[in-house]
């Protein structure tokens, strides 16, 4: 039975380190592009800004392909669903300004934070999710941060970036540390 385990494992690891090593690329890249941009909501930072959970709705897509043999991909479609209103969610908030901005980019990182910390803890035995769980419960904490800082005088969005930024960094640990489980061990 273990002999049959290891290379779904094995197999579910790899695609998960190769999707992890592409969403750490996407976040700095994201984050290079939005420091550009960030004291003012133009088009750019708007696009930008919906651009980020669109991707989150693809790499759930590729996630939920990829772990559908080692486990259930309920939360990864609701992952998906939450993605997809926020990206809507945003499109609406951009007409309206940063505060709008910053409460549904909250609402999304509290809601994904708390899916990618669940998935994280469903997903221990595989090895390389320490940093996905820690990531979920920063996530999190950043959403409350985000909604609470839409109230401020003058809210920019400078902490968007702050947010991509750790987030790629555990996405780069945790494709790191899934060598071992990507190899069989």
């Amino acid at each position: 039975m273990t002999t049959l385990a290891a290379p779904g494992i094995s197999t579910t690891a790899a695609a998960l380190r190769r999707l992890y090593f592409a969403r750490f690329a996407f976040a700095v890249v994201w984050a290079l592009v939005m420091f550009t941009t960030a004291d003012h909501l133009g088009p750019l930072a708007a696009t930008l800004l919906v651009l980020y959970p669109l991707v989150d709705v693809a790499a759930a897509v590729v996630d939920a392909r990829a772990t559908r043999a080692t486990g259930s991909p309920a939360l990864l479609y609701a992952n998906i669903a939450v993605s997809l209103i926020a990206a809507a969610g945003l499109v609406v908030a951009g007409a309206s300004g940063i505060p709008a901005v910053l409460r549904v980019w909250g609402a999304r990182a509290i809601v994904a934070g708390l899916i990618q910390l669940v998935v994280g803890i469903t997903r221990r035995g595989m090895g390389g999710q320490w940093p996905m769980i820690i990531s979920g419960g920063i996530s999190v904490l950043a959403g409350g941060a985000f909604i609470t800082g839409a109230s401020a005088d003058n809210p920019t969005l400078t902490n968007a970036i702050g947010y991509a930024i750790p987030g790629a960094i555990f996405f780069l640990i945790s494709a790191i540390r899934l060598g071992r489980a990507a190899k069989g061990n």
